[in-house]
């Protein structure tokens, strides 16, 4: 009885043997190479990339963009490199001015690689390369700065400051679009004189225009005056358009000057009596 369930209860596993569909070992280690082969020889690069291709170590050029075919089973190897503008948000770097004043200063840096090969081979890390340039640059070129200059020249200053790390970056290949000083944080005491400087220099200019008002007044007063002076009956034509301006206001008192040379007559006449 034992030997014939024994044989009943083989009797369903031989058949799932015999169902399960029997597969070639070469086929299956054609598939796997054929696996490998696309995985290691095929790769699809977009408009903005570029493939550095390297042979056995050796760099063998540049690829791409689109499909992009090598040597299979690692015999050439890849690395992409990004032709897109990069922008980079300069760490803020405190910075003493020639003048002797401590400011925090950060700045913004555009750049593009322009010839991938160089910069894969020629620096190992070409965006923490560019960035510790542009620190050392920051603070050097500023160093030399004084607060003004600082403040009131900026183009001149970013533009040293993209020259500089222009000539350091040509050998990587590449390009340096533009470094420009994005703020400038003074500190709270050096706010605060500024701006009392900045109210003294607005109240000396405003004693200054209204002395040079005074002044161009004064010449006009004097230009009439002599004027008048030569011609009596032009005081006169001025005294009566004085009455005219005067009783516009509806005034009940008015006052009417009398000129001098008027009453000379009567004042020689009363030293000749007495």
């Amino acid at each position: 009885m034992r030997l014939n369930s024994q044989i009943y209860l083989n009797e369903p596993q031989g058949k799932l043997k015999n169902m399960l569909p029997q597969i070639n070992p070469t086929y299956f280690a054609i598939a796997i190479v054929v696996v490998i082969l696309l995985a290691t020889s095929v790769r699809i690069l977009k408009e903005y990339e570029r493939a550095v291709i390297f042979r056995l170590g050796r760099l063998t050029g540049t690829r791409g963009p689109g499909l992009v075919f090598m040597i299979p089973f690692w015999i050439e190897r890849m690395q992409r490199v990004s032709l897109r503008l990069i922008v980079n948000d300069v760490t803020p770097q405190d910075v003493i001015t020639k003048d002797n004043v401590s400011v925090s200063v950060n700045a913004v840096l555009n750049f593009r690689i322009i010839e991938a090969d160089k910069a894969v081979i020629e620096v190992e890390d070409f965006g923490f390369a560019i960035s510790q340039i542009a620190q050392t640059t920051l603070r050097s070129v500023l160093g030399r700065a004084e607060l003004d200059d600082l403040l009131s020249e900026r183009e001149k200053l970013n533009q040293d400051l993209e020259n500089i790390v222009k000539k350091h970056c040509e050998p990587w290949g590449i390009e340096v679009l533009a470094m420009e000083i994005k703020d400038v944080d003074l500190p709270v005491e050096m706010q605060r004189a500024m701006a009392q400087q900045a109210e003294a220099e607005r109240e000396r200019r405003a004693k200054v225009i209204h002395a040079e008002g005074e002044f161009e007044s004064a010449q006009v007063l004097t230009d009439a005056a002599d004027i008048l002076s030569k011609t009596p009956t032009a005081v006169q034509l001025r005294f009566l358009q004085a009455l005219v301006e005067v009783s516009a206001e509806k005034n009940s008192t008015i006052v009417f000057p009398i000129p001098i040379d008027l009453l000379s007559p009567f004042l020689e006449q009363i030293k000749k009596e007495e």
